[in-house]
């Protein structure tokens, strides 16, 4: 709670929006508890695709708010393939977790693995908004017909983008407002 509210002061202060990121990561182990004298509990193969392979360690789901200039570890729940619940329900859990006063808007960020109906309408449902990447093979229905993102982005025209620029970099943004 007092992260959350020194986040907020600032974000306030700074006319900055209060931004919140979802992520996992694997905290790899180097010996697997078949071969430790001392097993460690909650281990398991998990894919790294750092790797590109299975490792073994433990796998985190995290929550961190922050500003523009700065960052907190909010919450984090360790995830145990046998105990029923997803990433997904993971996050939603801590998101439902954050008491957001929403004197600033609210934004989830999150990476192309985790955009899920669930996860979204958990979200807005907080009157939060939220940035992902979607993979290409995402079915989307612009005007009630479902396409795969990547069919759909061929049809796109530049004229019907926005060109956006962030440091050296110029990219072309196209908003889509439907269900996913």
């Amino acid at each position: 709670e007092w992260i959350l509210s020194q986040v907020e002061r600032l974000a306030k202060r700074k006319n900055q929006p209060l931004v919140v990121s979802i992520d996992d990561t694997i905290c790899q182990k180097t010996k697997p508890s078949s071969r430790a004298v001392h097993a460690i509990q909650g281990c398991d193969w998990h894919y790294s695709h750092k790797d590109h392979q299975s490792v073994w360690g433990h796998s985190l789901v995290w929550l961190m708010v922050h500003t523009f200039t700065q960052a907190f570890p909010f919450a984090f729940r360790l995830y145990d393939k046998k105990a029923g619940k997803s990433k997904i329900d993971l996050a939603i859990e801590m998101l439902s977790s954050l008491k957001v006063k929403r004197a600033q808007p609210v934004y989830v960020l999150m990476d192309s693995w985790y955009p899920s109906k669930k996860l979204i309408e958990a979200c807005l449902k907080q009157g939060f908004h939220v940035i992902a990447m979607l993979k290409t093979n995402r079915i989307l229905y612009p005007n009630g017909v479902a396409v795969q993102a990547k069919q759909l982005a061929r049809s796109i025209e530049p004229n019907d983008t926005h060109l956006v620029t962030v440091g050296e970099e110029h990219y072309r943004v196209y908003r889509y407002e439907g269900a996913l």
